[in-house]
């Protein structure tokens, strides 16, 4: 199954070969992560659309970190990143920044995350300063920081354990009225975000503009690489 993923990962990414490595580099990463092996079984009993949204977001790995970047030719912050990933996805328009990312979305618990759920992190002395994608056995995928590309982490480093901030559940008012959130993820919420008539674009990229998140040092960076204040 995850193979599969790969594959489909692999045609996404496609357009963006000059940003992203190619499907063995990919396969190797994936291995060299235990991604292979420990994200199988979470991804196969995902639901559909989550699938899609993972499968959308390992396409856009090695893109290198923009600051207020939205698209995959050109870079992404944290939260652009998520932004234009829920939109191919799902077809859906999410806020732009990643503090009204986690105020559009339902609160979960830590012990609640599926794959397609986002994790925030408290990287700038802020609450909600800094956003990824959950995978799955506590490993998240973002952009982390000028100078790095978005890559695959661990939720169990010490950096990203002591600085998480919460997990949100994007969910359609149904869902929001009380349903079982467990049994309808990654839905929309309609107060909250903007749902699109028109079919998301075929590649990882979003236009338009807006306020940005500056970005944390990971945990490798901390030592070279000061904290950026928010713009």
């Amino acid at each position: 199954m995850l193979r599969a993923l790969i594959v489909a990962a692999a045609v996404l990414v496609s357009p963006l070969a000059h940003a992203t490595p190619p499907q063995d580099d990919l396969d190797g990463f994936l291995q060299q992560k235990g991604l292979a092996t420990r994200l199988g079984d979470t991804i196969l009993h995902a639901t559909d659309r989550a699938g899609s949204l993972v499968r959308s977001a390992m396409a856009a790995i090695g893109v290198p970190y923009r600051r207020g970047g939205n698209s995959a030719e050109t870079g992404f912050d944290c939260s652009g990143f998520v932004r234009a990933t829920y939109e191919q996805a799902m077809g859906l328009m999410l806020p732009r920044r990643a503090e009204e990312q986690a105020a559009a979305a339902h609160k979960i618990d830590k012990t609640e995350l599926q794959p397609g759920d986002l994790v925030f992190f408290n990287t700038l002395r802020r609450a909600y300063s800094h956003v990824g994608i959950y995978l799955g056995e506590g490993k998240f995928i973002h952009s982390p920081r000028s100078g790095a590309r978005v890559r695959v982490e661990s939720m169990d480093q010490s950096y990203w354990k002591k600085r998480f901030n919460g997990a949100r559940r994007v969910l359609d008012d149904k869902a929001a009225a009380g349903t079982d959130t467990a049994a309808a993820p990654m839905m929309l919420r309609s107060s909250s975000v903007l749902a699109r008539d028109t079919p998301a674009p075929s590649a990882v990229r979003l236009g338009g503009t807006g306020s940005a998140d500056s970005e944390p040092a990971s945990p490798a960076d901390t030592r070279r690489a000061p904290m950026t204040g928010d713009i």
